[in-house]
């Protein structure tokens, strides 16, 4: 399977949110198979990681967020399983797990009810360790200041409003996947 092909499905390769898209996933992606090369010992799927990384926010455009272009009508929170939902459809049930898990560092169903989020009422949360490796790439990377990597620090800063787990989460991946 070929990433952008999907990719090109739904959004026109001459847009503004393509390019952000793009961009945004293939520095998540390569940051994601940067670190699954330096563990073999943890046997991870290479080639999903990288089509799944590039996939994870396929449903951006099916939200309100004009400042990366995206003029849908669902709240931002929603792109990930919404293009969970895409992913389905598609025929690839193993990536729109990654597009629904992605978001922060997961959701809990109880972060759902606690915040009265407009997500379905379940978990959200990354099991296998490549959805983890995935989730934890892509908090180094947004999607407004393009290729710039964000430091460990800043990451934590921004995971600070959504609680002490999220940031005990992304803690353990930094010691699982950097030993940090």
């Amino acid at each position: 399977m070929n990433p952008l092909d999907i990719i090109a499905k739904y959004y026109p390769a001459d847009s503004e949110v393509y390019t952000i898209l793009v961009t945004h996933s293939r520095s998540v992606a390569d940051k994601a198979l940067a670190i699954a090369r330096m563990h073999p010992e943890m046997n991870l799927d290479l080639t999903f990681i990288e089509e799944a990384a590039m996939l994870h926010d396929i449903g951006i455009f099916l939200c309100d967020a004009p400042e990366i272009d995206c003029h849908g009508s669902a709240k931002y929170i929603c792109h990930g399983y919404l293009g969970a939902e895409l992913m389905r459809k598609e025929g690839y049930p193993r990536h729109a797990r990654v597009c629904e898990r992605h978001t922060g560092t997961g959701i809990t169903l109880a972060m759902i009810e606690e915040r009265n989020l407009p997500l379905p009422h379940r978990d959200f949360m990354p099991e296998t360790m490549e959805e983890q490796l995935i989730c934890f790439a892509d908090k180094f990377y947004s999607k407004t200041k393009l290729t710039k990597e964000k430091s460990i620090d800043k990451v934590k800063q921004g995971l600070f409003k959504y609680g002490n787990d999220t940031v005990e989460r992304f803690d353990n991946w930094c010691k699982l996947f950097l030993g940090e």
